[in-house]
């Protein structure tokens, strides 16, 4: 068993063994965090699909109402015309052939990669780096487009991605602890909301098999699943 310091142990005992209404869950989160700087409130829900199977993966973006709360860092792979759109937009930084050369030398100080769909050749070079860090653009969850203006506006006011895990879990940042709860229950619904949009058809019995919110160094907290799927 891991060892919790006193903080976290004080905390934990406010947490029932019981399923939380959604906006006591969330107003729970705010109280259960003890970290000396502004902790991510992170959603993380079980979803009765199997991954194995490519019609039972959820993969997706959603722009959250409210935001994350982080300023994210765009680059956008792009060339001609396209440069100078991306630079209006926003991006922090723009290019092609040299920015590839870039990370190919280990740099990676960005946070979402967005492209044209003309780059996808070059970037495809960068699919081992990419990949496995989870910033390969996709057209998917709209990081491969042509309208870079509204890719880049929608990551900076708040977009977030979400794909299953290999056991079905999916995990994302809804806001920071400095939220109002009423913010943070906004983006909550959003997100499940959007999850219960795009539920495979093929997938059987029960979708959200089990949901619980947490700050980032406090304790999980468990949410009624029946109490949000209503709303979906």
């Amino acid at each position: 068993m891991p060892k919790f310091g006193k903080k976290y142990q004080e905390v934990a005992k406010l947490i029932e063994d019981k399923l939380y209404d959604p906006q006591e869950a969330i107003e729970l989160v705010k109280k259960t965090a003890t970290a000396k700087f502004d902790e991510s409130v992170e959603l993380a829900v079980k979803l009765g699909v199997d991954p194995k199977h490519a019609d039972q993966q959820v993969r997706g973006a959603v722009v959250l109402p409210h935001g994350t709360g982080k300023s994210k860092r765009v680059l956008v792979f792009a060339k001609g015309d396209k440069v100078k759109e991306a630079e209006a937009a926003g991006a922090d930084f723009v290019g092609s052939d040299e920015l590839v050369a870039k990370i190919q030398g280990g740099w990676a100080d960005f946070d979402v990669a967005v492209a044209t769909p003309d780059m996808m050749g070059t970037v495809g070079r960068l699919g081992k780096i990419l990949g496995p860090r989870g910033l390969m653009p996709n057209p998917k969850v709209g990081t491969v487009t042509l309208d870079l203006t509204r890719a880049i506006n929608e990551i900076k006011a708040g977009k977030i991605e979400y794909r299953t895990d290999k056991a079905g879990n999916i995990h994302a940042p809804i806001g920071k602890v400095s939220f109002d709860a009423e913010k943070l229950l906004e983006n909550f619904q959003t997100l499940i909301d959007t999850l219960n949009k795009v539920k495979p058809a093929a997938a059987k019995g029960q979708y959200m098999r089990s949901i619980s919110v947490s700050a980032t160094m406090g304790p999980g907290i468990k949410v009624n699943p029946l109490k949000v799927s209503a709303k979906g």
